[in-house]
């Protein structure tokens, strides 16, 4: 009885064994048929000081204003911003005029009249930003049949994983820049495409894209392409900064009083927590346990 227990036991871990090198065979010629599949972005986006970053983090109005100009003149042709209301730009520095003017350069549907009719008018301060195309359909049909995605949220909501640990840190350190920093990337980060890489029709090739390996937007900045007063550097480095912390602003107008506040909240939970721990000791301390 002993010696067919064993012989069945030694049959049955052969059998095991044939199955598993079958299994393992099977994915060695798997993995040499089949390309492992990417995972995007293919390059992290890269790590950019900003002025906002960090607990003590400040708003660059300089930066903000330069950021407007490339989204004015650049960006703004394709790009719309319809959750942002001119009069929100009191907080970059412009006065009520500037605004007023600002915002009149652009025509919005208003109505209907005394006649039951739309009429244009110069859009005033309260109104939303004007975007470039009146609905999706004429933005896909201006675009290859891809709608330029709206710039108002796009900093906050275009943000990679960062992964583990650094996710435990960012809690610590109040990190809330990776969507600059893949805004930024991106715009930086059009170059050819590698031999082995097939890139569709009408797209454009760049590894920091979240959504695939290529694009349908071509590369919007070149040196030069936007005049600065104030002599910063007219380079494709220096408007993808600008242009990435404007949408930043944009995206999340009170982030850095939002961080203050936070920082503020996490002192007084200390001390509180202090006085707490005090407190029971006090209490306690002539209980017999």
């Amino acid at each position: 009885m002993k010696v067919n227990t064993m012989k069945f036991l030694v049959s049955r871990i052969a059998g095991i064994a044939v199955a598993f090198g079958l299994i393992m065979s099977g994915t060695a010629f798997a993995a040499e048929d089949e390309a492992p599949t990417p995972h995007y972005p293919l390059i992290k986006p890269k790590n950019v000081e900003w002025s906002f970053g960090g607990p003590f983090g400040k708003w660059d109005i300089g930066q903000l204003q330069r950021g407007l100009k490339v989204y004015t003149e650049v960006c703004a042709a394709c790009h719309s911003m319809n959750l942002v209301a001119y009069r929100s730009l009191s907080a970059l520095g412009y006065s009520n005029d500037q605004i007023k003017a600002y915002a009149a350069e652009y025509e919005v549907t208003d109505g209907p009249d005394d006649e039951g009719e739309m009429f244009q008018r110069p859009a005033i301060p309260s109104d939303q930003f004007v975007g470039p195309y009146p609905n999706v359909q004429a933005a896909k049909a201006a675009n290859n049949g891809a709608a330029p995605p709206d710039f108002s949220l796009l900093a906050k909501s275009r943000v990679p994983l960062r992964g583990f640990p650094y996710y435990v840190f960012d809690v610590f350190t109040m990190y809330a820049e990776n969507g600059p920093d893949y805004i930024y990337s991106l715009l930086t980060g059009y170059v050819d495409a590698p031999a082995n890489v097939e890139v569709p029709e009408n797209a454009n090739y760049n590894p920091y894209f979240l959504s695939g390996s290529a694009l349908a937007m071509a590369a919007p900045l070149s040196d030069d392409v936007v005049d600065y007063d104030d002599g910063s550097p007219q380079t494709v480095d220096q408007y993808a900064k600008d242009v990435a912390a404007f949408m930043m602003w944009a995206a999340e107008p009170d982030l850095v009083s939002r961080k203050a506040m936070g920082f503020k909240v996490m002192i007084f939970l200390l001390i509180f927590s202090g006085l707490l721990y005090f407190t029971k000791k006090r209490i306690w301390s002539s209980v017999k346990h």
